[in-house]
């Protein structure tokens, strides 16, 4: 991206945006239903800031439709200050409960009296699909509520004219993710992070005795919490509704285990989702499980059952952000929704925000029940779209080796090398590259301390059993370095002819990218290079060019937030304080930006947005203004390189300086934190499928040449691969050039930037927001989900 050109919106666009989504004169309710989720306060707040933004009122509608039927004190409108210090907190402010009485005609009728008294005809529903369908209905009925109304004397005419339609927009908040439509529901990450840190201290307990732990987690109609923790720690088994196991599974995960304990695997985990079922519909629980493994192999085996635990606590970085641009949306939805717009849902395809139609995707969920109920799995795990289905085949993949007979030998050799700084999520990405490149018949060469040992020859073949246990391991196992391979180009063709490698993968950042670009350069003169090459991006900055994600960067992101919740709740205690808090991520601004954002932070300053001294006297201005309302404390990120000479040390002393009597100044630098610590679940997956999807492409293109002799040399050979708004893409590294900055070393367009008006709106900035111009929702049908989240 033009960096002239990124600086503030126009005022003239910020006008055209304000006049398209005016709220002056309306009335929007925002409830929370069902089961709660993390994640649904940072809904609220944004619901709530946004509604308030755009001339709205905001009301909060307490217990559900609970509150909405008995109304009075249950109905309350917010203010901004009523939304504050609650990003970070789990559960929903406003309550949740079950309603018998919404389900009647006559509780529909009181809870239709009570907004029409408020002048509510905008509902924000965040709940699961019971929720919305209850709104959906609600909504139908809206107009013939209205007129009984009128009849039995409740309202007058003119109330049932001036409130004559009904607009409802849901968001799905649940843990389970079992709603079609979206990618991940609200609260589905967190839980993942409740599920993997339980994982990862049974683990080490279990190493030490040489145990079996039977681990229930929820889900009684979807395994989608089960089945991606499985995959995220490397589960020995795991049983899931959509997925029962074939007649016999009892012996076959007998053998199963004994066979890891064989290969000197200290332990087993066996993750059972609570609605796991057989091929019979008959339930499998954990203490069947058990007693199975004590009776048939006589192991020292213990069940855990998670429970409400994987409900609590603190949303993790991705569910506050996934909330936050939820609810603006579903603010933008309401206002430009007209009579004949139908309810929506607010979605995620990829990386995307988008509307789909309500009652398809209830529809769709009901129908994936269905499925389960007649038997018809394989339908079952279709429905659930195609991101689900991708994690049960590289599941399958990885758990369990083919025997060596049964494996057609390729007699290709595949090296796998890490460059550039360690990223949480690289050792995931390196086991399902080993293990898919040996499921394929390959053998595999791990190459140790990036392309400095290459040259050096740290060659070493890597088997099945190497990788045990590397998923839930940070840094790189494998070693790595930032030296490019330009100076050792010699060295590295003669190691490639000698261990006779046909192909290579290298997961790394920039320095990869870079290294990428020295080796297709340098095909001319060495043969050895002419090989498939493929790059998965891997590093805390997130500024590989060709993908909207790097494997690492979660992780980073949800050790910002952490420290910024910690820094927050210091500064709460203190009063009128305001903290500078400096993120890594090189020129690229990702981590300050999206950190802002899930910090709920006052302002965040970034390389890709030019700022001067107006810029920060104005922001000192905001927070002195801030200091007089009941919030007083600031929080400010910076990214490492977003000035040269508006440092860190130099905004600190500005700031302190400027609000001297009004608040003080403390500043914080994260540091190599960042990079550090075990990988979130979002960077194990991410890791885990796009180095799977790699080894394949590099099977695919060996496969091609197989017996010919061919040479690689054409561009299509040598790429990139990441993930562009909903898919993955391989992407030719030569390119890729064009679209890069190499002085700053970032993409020159990002998506994110596109998020950035977001952070500024809820921290009470007045920003230009790119909005759909799409009244309508759009269709559920060919709409795709991605590979790779």
């Amino acid at each position: 991206m033009d960096r002239d050109n990124v600086s503030a919106t126009p005022k003239a666009s910020l006008r055209r945006f304000l006049e398209h989504l005016s709220g002056a004169g309306k009335a929007i309710g925002v409830l929370t239903s069902g089961g709660d989720a993390q994640g649904m306060n940072a809904a609220v707040r944004a619901v709530v800031r946004m509604g308030i933004y755009v001339g709205a009122k905001v009301y909060f509608i307490y217990e559900g439709y609970q509150g909405m039927v008995d109304g009075g004190s249950n109905i309350v409108e917010a203010d901004w200050e009523s939304v504050s210090s609650i990003l970070q907190v789990g559960g929903t402010i406003i309550g949740s409960a079950r309603c018998k009485a919404f389900r009647t005609r006559e509780g529909r009728l009181s809870a239709a009296c009570n907004l029409v008294q408020r002048g509510i005809t905008n509902l924000c529903v965040i709940g699961g699909d019971g929720s919305l369908t209850g709104a959906n209905i609600f909504r139908e009925e809206w107009s013939g509520l209205l007129e009984e109304l009128a009849r039995n004397g409740k309202i007058d005419k003119e109330a049932v004219e001036k409130h004559a339609h009904l607009n409802v927009v849901g968001m799905v908040g649940s843990i389970d993710n079992d709603f079609c439509g979206t990618d991940m529901t609200i609260g589905t990450d967190s839980a993942l992070h409740r599920i993997i840190e339980v994982v990862d201290a049974i683990m080490t307990t279990a190493q030490s005795h040489q145990r079996t732990f039977v681990l229930e987690v929820m889900g009684r109609h979807c395994g989608y919490l089960a089945l991606v923790s499985a995959l995220a720690c490397g589960a020995d088994w795991v049983f899931i509704p959509e997925s029962p196991p074939e007649e016999g599974w009892q012996e076959t995960m007998c053998a199963k285990l004994s066979e890891n304990r064989a290969r000197k695997k200290r332990l087993n985990i066996i993750i059972v989702a609570e609605g796991a079922i057989d091929n019979q519909n008959k339930p499998i629980t954990s203490e069947q499980i058990k007693e199975l493994v004590v009776k048939q192999l006589g192991y020292d085996t213990r069940v855990t059952i998670l429970g409400h635990v994987q409900r609590g606590g603190t949303p993790s970085a991705f569910d506050r952000i996934l909330a936050s641009r939820m609810g603006v949306e579903a603010v933008v939805a309401l206002l430009q929704a007209t009579p004949e717009t139908p309810a929506c849902v607010v979605s995620l395809s990829g990386n995307q925000a988008m509307r789909l139609p309500l009652m398809e995707c209830v529809q769709m969920t009901q129908d994936v029940q269905k499925a389960m109920d007649e038997r018809r799995f394989k339908d079952a795990v279709q429905l659930r779209g195609r991101s689900f289905e991708g994690n049960l085949n590289i599941y399958k993949r990885l758990a369990s080796k083919t025997p060596d007979s049964q494996i057609p030998k390729s007699g290709c050799h595949v090296g796998v090398i890490n460059v550039g700084a360690p990223a949480a999520g690289m050792n995931a990405a390196v086991r399902a590259a080993v293990r898919v490149g040996i499921s394929e018949g390959h053998k595999v060469f791990a190459i140790y301390d990036g392309f400095e040992g290459f040259a050096r020859g740290q060659i070493k073949e890597i088997g099945w059993s190497d990788v045990g246990g590397w998923t839930g391991q940070g840094g790189s196992i494998l070693g790595t370095k930032r030296t490019l391979p330009g100076k050792h180009l010699e060295q590295i063709a003669a190691q490639m002819r000698a261990h006779s490698l046909n192909a290579l993968l290298i997961i790394g950042g920039f320095e990869a990218y870079l290294g990428l670009l020295e080796l297709s350069a340098a095909r001319e003169r060495h043969e050895e290079l002419c090989v498939p090459v493929v790059m998965v991006p891997a590093t805390v900055s997130n500024n590989v060019p060709g993908s909207d994600f790097s494997i690492g960067a979660d992780t980073a992101l949800n050790t910002i937030t952490d420290t910024c919740d910690r820094i927050k709740q210091s500064a709460s205690g203190t009063k009128r304080r305001v903290f500078i808090i400096e993120t890594m991520g090189g020129f690229c601004g990702y981590l300050a930006n999206m950190g802002a954002l899930a910090a709920g932070a006052d302002a965040a300053y970034i390389f890709e947005e030019p700022f001067d001294i107006r810029d920060l006297q104005s922001n000192v201005e905001h927070l002195t203004r801030k200091m007089k309302t009941s919030i007083q404390r600031g929080l400010v990120l910076r990214n490492e390189s977003c000035s040269e000479n508006y440092t860190t040390d130099f905004i600190y002393q500005l700031y302190s300086e400027e609000g001297k009597g009004v608040f003080d100044c403390r500043k914080n630098v994260l540091g190599h934190m960042q990079q550090g610590g075990a990988p979130s679940p979002f960077d194990r997956n991410f890791g885990t499928k796009i180095s799977a999807r790699a080894m394949q492409w590099i099977s695919t293109k060996l496969k091609e040449a197989r017996g010919t002799g061919k040479r690689f040399v054409t561009d299509e050979s040598i790429c990139v691969l990441g993930i562009s708004k909903r898919n993955l893409v391989f992407r030719p590294v030569v390119e890729l050039k064009k679209e890069t900055d190499f002085e700053h070393r970032i993409p020159r367009e990002q998506w994110w930037l596109k998020l950035r008006p977001l952070m500024k709106i809820l921290a009470k900035y007045k920003a230009s927001l790119e909005v759909s111009d799409l009244g309508q929702p759009e269709p559920v049908s060919g709409h795709s989900e991605p590979a790779a989240i």
